[in-house]
């Protein structure tokens, strides 16, 4: 139940960020939470992939290259999803940004609820 839950909590955001940032889109409801299982997903399996090969690069900017992942697993998605839009690398690192931020004010709520 509480999967089910960060996942609509996390299509929310999506839905927000849409309406907000001018170069990202999402068609519907249903597309923000596809968009947000499959960056569940690709965050499971192809982002500690990414940071392994990339970790000199990670070391070396102490970390800051870690957005530049977080930036292209969007763009990534961008192109599994037909419904949702991003217009470029920038305004994907300007999303993730932004989705990380909502969602951990969405899931301290979560947590604050369930207390």
């Amino acid at each position: 139940m509480k999967l089910i839950l960060r996942i609509l909590l996390s299509a929310i955001a999506v839905i927000i960020l849409a309406n907000v940032l001018p170069n990202v889109s999402v068609d519907s409801f249903m597309t923000a939470v596809i968009v947000a299982v499959v960056l569940s997903i690709l965050n499971l399996l192809v982002k500690p992939i990414l940071v392994i090969l990339t970790l000199p690069v990670t070391v070396i900017t102490f970390g800051l290259f870690l957005l530049i992942i977080n930036a292209l697993i969007i763009l990534l998605a961008d192109n599994l999803i037909d419904g949702f839009a991003v217009g470029n690398i920038w305004w994907a690192l300007i999303f993730s940004l932004l989705l990380s931020f909502l969602q951990s004010i969405f899931f301290s709520l979560l947590k604050e609820d369930k207390s």
